[in-house]
């Protein structure tokens, strides 16, 4: 079935639109629906980008979770302006979403990382995330480490990890199509907080 992306068919507000958009992927044959691209740039502008997980979207962005000292906590302490990119390739469909980066509250981060599996909790204390380490073994002490320290009691969250939510300001969808020709979709939040769409060429 052709798919299409078309002004008159699509929902007006952006985020209803995703909501649309993931549900389709997720009763499909999408692999990993929640993995999306985080791009991020020092002050300076040198970028940098990763495949990490979305944890949960509504009218107020889209959340995911990371260690705050990490490469890209320490790029988004200094410059919130972020981009995630989601590739469904089995639906030919891409959506760009650029915005400002902020942490959630500390009771939203602590709920998240209690319904963890235990290994990642520990995962959080052990890995010292993006640092330069000597070999495997500093890792697997580390862990070892954090598990008799826990053991018999709950694993608290790190304070050095948590959540963020990015607080889109712009949603591009894009539907692929023959020859190339696909559609774009660009919706843009106004002061009104209604969302502007205008088609972009291919």
């Amino acid at each position: 079935m052709l798919k299409t992306l078309i002004e008159t068919e699509v929902e007006r507000d952006a985020i209803k639109q995703f909501d649309k958009w993931w549900q389709d992927a997720v009763n499909s044959a999408v692999d990993e629906v929640n993995a999306f691209t985080l791009a991020t740039a020092t002050l300076d502008g040198k970028p940098s980008a990763r495949i990490i997980l979305l944890k949960g979207y509504d009218e107020n962005g889209f959340v995911f979770f990371s260690n705050y000292t990490s490469n890209k906590g320490n790029e988004l302490a200094k410059n919130p302006q972020a981009y995630l990119v989601f590739f469904w390739k089995e639906l030919e469909r891409q959506i760009r979403i650029e915005g400002i980066v902020e942490k959630v509250s500390s009771e939203e981060s602590d709920s998240y990382f209690a319904s963890r599996p235990e290994g990642s909790r520990i995962g959080a204390w052990a890995s010292p995330q993006s640092s330069v380490i000597e070999n495997r073994e500093v890792i697997e002490e580390s862990v070892l480490k954090y598990q008799q320290e826990f053991t018999g009691q709950p694993i608290p969250r790190p304070k050095h990890w948590g959540g963020y939510r990015l607080k889109p300001g712009l949603i591009e969808f894009w539907q692929g199509r023959s020859n190339r020709l696909h559609d774009r979709l660009q919706y843009t939040l106004q002061a009104d907080r209604t969302w502007k769409i205008e088609r972009l060429a291919p």
